[in-house]
């Protein structure tokens, strides 16, 4: 009987590999050229939801950011004020948002926050939308659709991040606020699922927001990285590092885990004037990647 060859088992070796293996957790990077201060960090389009989507990635652009997080329901444009941006845009309508992208030099690299539905068909319309965009990953808070989530998940290379709005008072069964129950949530699923871990909403439940991302280590999707001017539900922006939730903490804590996500600067305060705040947000991350 003729022996095998080195190379044949190598070949045999690299087949059992994959076999073994069968789902690769891959990414869709982000190309580093968009890093801002070691970070790729921009804007939430809801920080200019009183614009359009056209006035937001200019605002994006004039801030200093380089990546953009849509929402769906924002007006495209001032010229057709009556076009509305989600997942059922027509192909003409996101070429003209890929060209307004390109036009600033701003890259869109996620999109909620969103339902996605249980019903494959409906969530997979979302997941296309994501993939024609290169977006990365989808904000969502719809854990009841987690088996469809991580399918589509796993058929689109598109990753999922849960995103926690604050502690609600007048509803015990909202639990989003408590990063342990992320965790529960995403912690037996594909690596690709994870947290959109919204500082500001942590801050607002009283919690401390390193505290949570310790928690949640390794399962950081994306951030809306946020700077309260004071713990608990009254809390409101105020440019990093003049506020309490420590955000040298944050982005310390974020390297160590080697995060990858974009963060996204969702300003909630002087909603028409806030382009300069932003920008100081962006100042704050450059300055803090120089420091390192």
């Amino acid at each position: 009987m003729k022996k095998p060859t080195l190379l044949a088992i190598a070949i045999l070796a690299a087949v059992a590999a994959v076999v073994a293996v069968p789902n690769l957790q891959a990414e869709n990077k982000i190309p580093d050229d968009y890093k801002t201060g070691g970070f790729f960090i921009g804007c939430q389009a809801y920080t200019f939801n009183h614009y359009t989507v056209f006035e937001a990635i200019e605002k994006t652009a004039a801030t200093g950011g380089r990546v953009i997080e849509f929402y769906p329901g924002q007006k495209l444009s001032k010229e057709e004020p009556q076009v509305s941006w989600d997942h059922n845009a027509s192909a003409e309508t996101i070429q003209k948002v890929k060209d307004k992208l390109a036009a600033h030099k701003i890259k869109a690299v996620n999109y909620g926050v969103v339902q996605i539905p249980k019903e494959e068909e409906k969530a997979r319309k979302l997941f296309e939308f994501a993939k024609t965009m290169g977006l990365r990953a989808i904000t969502t808070e719809s854990t009841e659709a987690i088996d469809t989530i991580e399918k589509m998940v796993k058929e689109f290379d598109v990753m999922v991040g849960f995103h926690d709005h604050p502690k609600r008072p007048d509803n015990p069964d909202y639990r989003m606020w408590d990063p342990n129950y992320v965790l529960s949530v995403v912690k037996d699923r594909d690596s690709r699922i994870g947290s959109c871990a919204d500082t500001g909403h942590w801050v607002r439940s009283g919690l401390k927001p390193v505290d949570c991302l310790r928690i949640l280590k390794g399962r950081i999707i994306s951030s809306h990285l946020k700077d309260l001017d004071k713990m608990g539900p009254d809390g409101h922006d105020l440019p990093y590092g003049e506020g309490v939730s420590n955000v040298p903490g944050i982005l310390n804590e974020l390297k160590s885990q080697g995060f990858t996500g974009n963060i996204s600067i969702e300003y909630e305060y002087h909603w028409e004037t806030s382009v300069p705040e932003v920008a100081q947000c962006i100042g704050f991350v450059r300055g803090y990647g120089a420091a390192r």
